[in-house]
């Protein structure tokens, strides 16, 4: 026994030797050119499926993947982050995507391959010497799951759709006077802002409508200094999000000024309906933390910051998508909203919130209208 071990190991080691002088002298060729031997791919893609099934069998979906909102969003980010080595339903992948070797797969006709939490894993974690890259923001878990509730409707899915779910409603509306300044925009801004459009609108309203209307934050009436420094902050990273981020990071602050000043002036931008679980107890209790906050749990106030008296440096929160608010809080509350000067104060504010306090600041600030707008509404 003891000498077959032995024989055993030499074989191996003989084996191991061997594979290293054969990778040190460089004669099996690494050029994206030569295709693998067919071993060699075999071995490759087994070991690659393989890997993503051991991995994603821990990832647990959450129940909402037929969100209408998350899947736009997913769209947005497909469109951009995607499609050029992916391809889409109306158009082919680029063609220097063709010369990568492994290829990027066609997606709509190979997304059904894989389970949902199985694109969830190679969304958020990338493959290695693929050119497949991980998600930008890391700390933001929570995204790639909309690229999955995107992808696992792709096959099949018809060039009018996809540009409805990718592009949204980008075309301006030549009557509205807020519009007026895409006229004035030079080449590289009106540019820039068609690409932002997609998403958020012309008007910053989110570019959407139905169930999808919440897939973007609503962006019109805020303050344009707010909207500057947090384009500035998902540009440096200061901000997390692995679909703002990439965007934003290549916009130098001329013409992320431009942006700002655009959306802000949007006042005239209609407002979503109201959520239709606004229950009277919850929009009670969102009411009372927005004006006063909770002594027993230490929860501030809203209105202190977020009121209409606030500092330029805090968002609007009047008239916000419900889903998006919620959405924020629980980020702050697990720290992966990202380190920027006023990430301490949120943080601590929303520590100590319960699900149930969330879900009625939400609804309350959802139904709120600004007090220009509610006395516009008012006097008609």
């Amino acid at each position: 026994m003891r000498r077959v071990l032995t024989i055993i190991g030499l074989v191996l080691g003989a084996q191991a030797v061997g594979g290293f002088l054969f990778a040190w002298s460089g004669l099996y060729s690494i050029a994206a050119s030569k295709e693998h031997w067919p071993p060699v791919h075999w071995f490759f893609s087994m070991a690659m499926r393989s890997s993503i099934e051991t991995h994603a069998a821990f990832v647990s979906a959450p129940p909402d993947l037929d969100d209408p909102a998350l899947i736009r969003r997913g769209a947005g980010h497909y469109e951009d982050g995607c499609a050029p080595c992916h391809g889409a339903p109306d158009v082919g992948r680029n063609p220097i995507s063709r010369h990568m070797l492994p290829t990027p797969p066609f997606l709509p006709g190979h997304a059904g391959d894989w389970t949902d939490t199985q694109l969830y894993w190679i969304t958020y974690n990338g493959i290695k010497y693929a050119g497949m890259p991980a998600w930008p923001a890391q700390a933001r878990d929570d995204e790639p799951w909309a690229v999955a509730a995107f992808l696992r409707r792709l096959d099949g899915m018809s060039a009018e759709e996809y540009r409805r779910l990718a592009f949204g409603e980008t075309q301006p509306d030549g009557d509205r006077s807020a519009l007026s300044d895409l006229a004035m925009l030079d080449g590289s801004a009106r540019e820039v802002l068609d690409n932002c459009a997609r998403c958020h609108g012309y008007d910053g309203a989110g570019g959407g409508s139905g169930g999808s209307a919440a897939a973007f934050p609503r962006l019109s009436g805020q303050n344009a200094d707010y909207l500057f420094h947090a384009l500035k902050a998902y540009a440096e990273g200061g901000r997390h999000s692995g679909i703002m981020q990439p965007v934003a990071a290549g916009l130098d602050d001329s013409i992320l000024r431009t942006l700002a000043d655009h959306y802000a002036g949007q006042t005239a931008a209609p407002y979503p309906p109201p959520p239709a679980d606004a229950a009277p107890a919850l929009l009670e209790l969102g009411a009372r933390l927005a004006e006063s906050g909770d002594r027993d749990t230490g929860v501030p106030a809203c209105s202190g910051c977020h009121g209409e008296d606030r500092d330029p440096r805090y968002p609007r929160l009047d008239g916000q998508h419900a889903s998006y608010i919620a959405d924020q809080l629980r980020l702050w509350q697990k720290d992966a909203h990202g380190d920027t000067p006023l990430s301490r104060i949120m943080g601590a504010a929303v520590r100590n919130l319960t699900e149930e306090q969330i879900r009625a600041l939400s609804l309350h600030y959802a139904l709120s209208r600004p007090q220009e707008t509610a006395e516009a509404e008012g006097k008609r």
